[in-house]
């Protein structure tokens, strides 16, 4: 594994956003959804494809918070342009499980 420093840590941007729609992307090469995420005032809404499809259905991931990379190059899949990357980690079986925080935190807090 590489080390970084911290100054390296603290050049990517990740911030708490509330998904606010989520629908079934079907242009994706994988199952995926396209999630329209809140992070607040200053960051707005941007848009993410995420394949979180085998442990979520969209109706329950609206409302959310989600822990997603906001500083990252926009990013064109299929005929979406991806504006942030939602976090998450691969369980045993290989499906994504989100990354959220367990509490409630304001829109657009920087993860530290």
């Amino acid at each position: 594994m590489e080390t970084i420093s911290f100054d390296d840590f603290l050049k990517v941007e990740l911030r708490v956003g509330r998904i606010v729609s989520a629908s079934v992307f079907k242009e994706a090469r994988k199952p995926a959804y396209v999630l329209q995420v809140d992070f607040g005032e200053e960051f707005g809404v941007r848009k993410s494809s995420a394949q979180i499809t085998a442990l979520y259905q969209p109706e329950e991931l609206v409302g959310k918070l989600v822990v997603a990379v906001i500083n990252f190059p926009h990013k064109q899949i299929g005929p979406l342009m991806s504006e942030c990357l939602v976090t998450g980690f691969h369980n045993e079986q290989g499906e994504v499980a989100l990354c959220v925080p367990d509490q409630p935190v304001p829109l657009g807090t920087r993860l530290l």
